[in-house]
């Protein structure tokens, strides 16, 4: 697996092959879409959408897109933000993370997971955070088989809806002996 950060300069709109190929990926992701309330209609998700929200989330400086892509192929993607609003939160945090269907239950979603936790970890971060809808089961019970566990529960910032508010500590490995 590759990850990659979507760049989008300054002013310019995501390439429209890469812009189709994240629309697939968040359409195909439609029991999501319809439990999140992301997107108006679940079964008709449109690339002025996606590349609308994909543009409020990079706005902010501290956020990053972060795409996966497995024999040259979009699999997945994560958005990440180094701090979050609230100044007494630390920890960075795991905003989303989408894995094409298609895929599903081969390990990419875990791969990915990993991947973000070695990128905050090499950056000196202790732990990271994030937030799973009280009404999605299938998430908490990836990421508590992730090794995450429920610290809290609060409305997310954006929607207000319930959430589950899960951390993870990121222990450097000890070299073997």
């Amino acid at each position: 697996m590759i990850l990659e950060p979507l760049k989008v300069p300054r002013g310019r709109d995501i390439p429209a092959p890469l812009l189709t190929e994240l629309t697939a990926l968040h359409a195909a992701n439609r029991e999501f879409q319809a439990l999140s309330g992301d997107f108006p209609d679940p079964d008709d998700i449109r690339p002025e959408q996606v590349a609308a929200a994909l543009a409020q989330e990079l706005a902010n400086p501290d956020t990053e897109v972060l795409l996966a892509r497995d024999s040259g192929r979009l699999t997945g993607m994560v958005i990440t933000l180094a701090h979050h609003p609230d100044p007494v939160d630390p920890d960075p945090w795991i905003g989303l993370l989408l894995v094409d269907p298609a895929v599903h239950r081969q390990g990419h979603g875990r791969r990915l997971a990993t991947a973000v936790e070695d990128r905050f970890r090499a950056a000196g971060r202790a732990a990271v955070r994030l937030a799973v809808l009280d009404n999605n089961p299938k998430a908490l019970a990836f990421w508590t088989a992730c090794g995450y566990e429920i610290v809290g529960h609060r409305p997310d910032r954006a929607l207000n809806r319930p959430c589950a508010v899960l951390r993870k500590p990121l222990r450097t490995p000890r070299p073997d002996a």
